[in-house]
């Protein structure tokens, strides 16, 4: 016997959809104008003296706004409601186009190791001085700013993208100060340094993007989104509920999918069994906000113990 009272249209839900969407675009569109500024600050300055680390620095930050406008996009795509064709909504498209970030530092990474590389066999090298800690200074404090901004609005608004664009900001963060730290070498003759700092630093990157795709592609594979003993717990504490089991959970911060088995009396009433279902939802959406459906099949219990499966 299956029941599924989370499946009714929440038009409230809805409404809280549009609305984190446009909090999500604000975040963004602020991001992308500083991310900009920071870009063409670095990447200019960094051509001018022919410092591999602040050009590739800079290099980091432009894509940083690259990754602004994909994310634009994607929340577009991911706020249109449930429909035939996506029951389950949109919001997968914002984890498919996070993954776009974990991919473009990783073509940084590349960039960042092949200006390196060539700086280690090249005859330029860099020409820096007071003004280089100026420029690097002022946009690590805006890079600062944008990571922390990112991830505090990206947790307030369960924004799997704009927490992993707050990861790929800070990696800039990194990559700055290793700029910084290189630069008192370079000014002392020791030009080796700052491409040596450049190979640090794509490496570096590389790993935060690796670690966003991967991240990214178990919430695509339908991975374990919440504890099932908790659900379990929770269930068990409905009156009527003998045993609860085969809990399944699936879907991003904000917008989890529950699926499990309740156990009740063998005599009960099929509407009373129907009853319990409903308080079993409202229940579990009540002590886990991020839960947004739940699936409830209900069976006779058979005297054994529960499980989770």
């Amino acid at each position: 016997m299956r029941f599924f009272p989370g499946r009714n249209p929440d038009f409230h839900q809805e409404s809280e959809a549009v609305k984190r969407s446009a909090e999500v675009r604000k975040v963004l569109i602020v991001t992308l104008l500083l991310n900009c500024a920071v870009a063409a600050a670095k990447i200019f300055y960094g051509f001018s003296t022919n410092s591999v680390a602040i050009t590739s620095d800079g290099f980091h930050s432009m894509f940083d706004g690259v990754s602004n406008i994909a994310g634009l996009i994607a929340i577009y795509i991911a706020a249109h409601p449930p429909d035939a064709r996506h029951p389950y909504g949109h919001r997968k498209y914002e984890t498919v186009f996070t993954i776009f970030i974990g991919v473009l530092m990783l073509f940084t990474c590349f960039e960042i190791l092949k200006q390196a590389w060539a700086s280690f066999h090249g005859e330029q090298r860099p020409v820096l001085g007071a003004t280089s800690f100026v420029v690097m200074v002022g946009t690590l404090a805006v890079n600062i700013f944008v990571a922390t901004y990112e991830k505090r609005m990206g947790t307030k608004l369960n924004s799997s993208f704009l927490i992993a664009d707050s990861q790929h900001t800070r990696s800039d963060i990194y990559v700055t100060l290793g700029v910084l730290v290189s630069l008192p070498f370079v000014l002392l003759g020791y030009a080796f340094v700052d491409p040596l700092v450049g190979v640090i630093v794509g490496v570096m990157v590389a790993r935060i993007g690796i670690i966003i795709i991967r991240d990214s592609a178990n919430t695509l594979a339908d991975s374990r989104a919440e504890c099932p003993v908790v659900i379990q717990e929770i269930c068990k504490g409905v009156e009527g509920v003998v045993g609860c089991h085969k809990i399944r959970t699936r879907g991003t911060a904000g917008s989890v999918f529950v699926d499990l088995h309740i156990q009740v009396a063998p005599s009960m009433p099929i509407e009373d069994a129907h009853a319990i279902a409903h308080r079993v939802v409202t229940t579990i959406k009540a002590e886990m906000p991020d839960v947004v459906d739940v699936v409830v099949h209900v069976e006779p219990h058979n005297g054994g113990d529960a499980t989770i499966g």
